[in-house]
């Protein structure tokens, strides 16, 4: 079995020194407090935190893949309708699991994947552009069918399909996932009869990848979805364990609270040494950033706290950032991503032997040339003291990729324990929310509306 590792050597103090590395006695002295973590979030398993069963969900599993080959061959196109936690996962997953040119030269039988995850416009504009939505199943996600982008888009899309394709034929390009019960779009599924999956109870939108918030689009272009919980399961299993260093949500829970609250460590840094995982970078910013950045304690002892997630991509990032991090400011921890065996060998000719410069690439592969630049980049943050742990995939699979969704989710949801927070809100988000309805002028936000004109009716300073 293909199992991923946390290998944690180069944050303890041996590696990244003293003042900088985490001692093995300060990481096992957060034992206690972790096992009380994990009680904790396992206590709710069952009551609020339904993402935690969601790789047994089989039956659900199985209506996903019965849609998938029901339409399999009929769309040239998937087009994600969503925003946040329902887009990340989807666009993750696709560019991890399937060929960084599947847009260019999708496989027989499989659609390309857009994920439209913003209101720019130009984005929209442009896609509309050089794509007829009359080729495209469009997957609407929203629990509660308000969010703004993604309904903004379902009005738009939907009316495009109205005119070009009929009443009628508009309703096969659209499904939906959404609420069971509650929420602005359950009642639309049902009186136009759109093809629709449910985002269970207790899943918020950061931890729903794999809900058919993630599973529908994966399983329409090709994804071994089956395969993604599997390996989900088995790291369920591994966290399991009330042994610290067994438990590698545990050690890196434990990790990033030491790194922030100890070590002065404000930034964690995922550095995905793989062009296929660079966007679970993407997503675990969010996953990390919308949990964890929220106001700790109560009254008067209210602080904030929370990591600000930063992403980096081997090698690329090696010529436009690690720079800074060798020598820049030691307000950051890192976490590389790094993948043992590569789907491909592109050897490297023998060429120019007589030039020192370039004979020594001769007859090797871009894999060791890629394995050299990411120990190098390991090992000049390891000698600047630059605490650093490593996650490794055997291989990029569906196992491999379930194993790292379920570790990263699972850790985080002990991190709020650690912080004292909730990690399954977001108060910071919804207050933006507020104010761009009162600004489109929603019904009920009257109020807000003036007082945003009238806070901006003030002196104006620009340059």
């Amino acid at each position: 079995m293909d199992r991923i590792l946390l290998n944690y050597t180069h944050s303890l103090d041996s590696a990244a020194g003293p003042q900088h590395g985490v001692s093995l006695q300060e990481l096992e002295g957060m034992a206690e407090r972790l096992a009380m973590a994990q009680v904790r979030v396992e206590g709710r398993r069952a009551v609020d935190l339904r993402w935690l069963d969601l790789p047994y969900a089989s039956e659900v599993h199985q209506e996903v893949l019965r849609y998938a080959e029901s339409v399999q061959g009929r769309f040239q196109n998937v087009v994600v309708l969503g925003i946040g936690g329902s887009a990340l996962g989807n666009r993750a997953l696709h560019t991890a699991l399937n060929s960084p040119f599947h847009e260019l030269a999708p496989p027989p039988g499989h659609p390309r994947l857009f994920v439209l995850d913003n209101v720019d416009p130009d984005l929209i504009g442009e896609f509309l552009d050089h794509v007829d939505p009359a080729t495209c199943l469009f997957n609407v996600i929203s629990k509660s069918g308000s969010t703004a982008e993604t309904m903004s888009q379902f009005l738009i899309f939907r009316r495009l399909l109205i005119d070009k394709l009929g009443e009628e034929a508009h309703r096969e390009h659209i499904c939906v996932t959404t609420d069971a019960k509650a929420g602005v779009l359950r009642p639309i599924v049902e009186a136009e009869g759109y093809a629709s999956f449910v985002v269970p109870d207790g899943v918020g939108g950061r931890f729903s990848v794999l809900s058919p918030v993630g599973l529908v689009s994966s399983a329409l272009v090709g994804i071994d979805i089956l395969g993604l919980l599997a390996g989900a399961a088995d790291m369920d299993a591994r966290c399991q364990t009330s042994e610290l260093l067994a438990n590698p949500a545990m050690v890196y829970a434990g990790l990033q609270w030491l790194m922030q609250e100890r070590k002065g460590k404000n930034i964690a840094v995922t550095f995905a040494y793989s062009h296929r995982l660079r966007d679970l970078a993407d997503w675990y910013a969010q996953l990390l950033g919308e949990s964890i950045g929220k106001l700790s304690g109560k009254g008067d002892e209210q602080r904030p706290v929370g990591p600000t997630p930063v992403r980096a991509v081997g090698v690329t990032d090696q010529h436009s950032q690690v720079q800074l991090y060798v020598q820049g400011p030691y307000d950051k921890w890192f976490t590389l991503l790094s993948v043992g065996d590569h789907d491909h060998r592109v050897p490297i000719p023998p060429d120019y032997q007589d030039r020192d410069a370039l004979a020594y690439l001769g007859d090797r592969e871009m894999g060791e040339l890629f394995q050299a630049e990411r120990d190098g980049t390991r090992l000049a943050l390891t000698d600047a003291q630059r605490p650093n742990c490593t996650v490794h995939f055997p291989r990029v699979t569906a196992h491999t990729v379930g194993q790292y969704l379920y570790l990263m989710e699972y850790a985080v949801a002990l991190m709020g324990e650690l912080y004292g927070i909730d990690a399954f809100d977001q108060p910071g988000v919804e207050a933006g929310k507020v104010a761009a309805y009162a600004l489109m002028g929603r019904k009920g936000f009257e109020e807000r509306a003036q007082e945003i004109a009238a806070a901006q009716a003030g002196l104006q300073h620009e340059v």
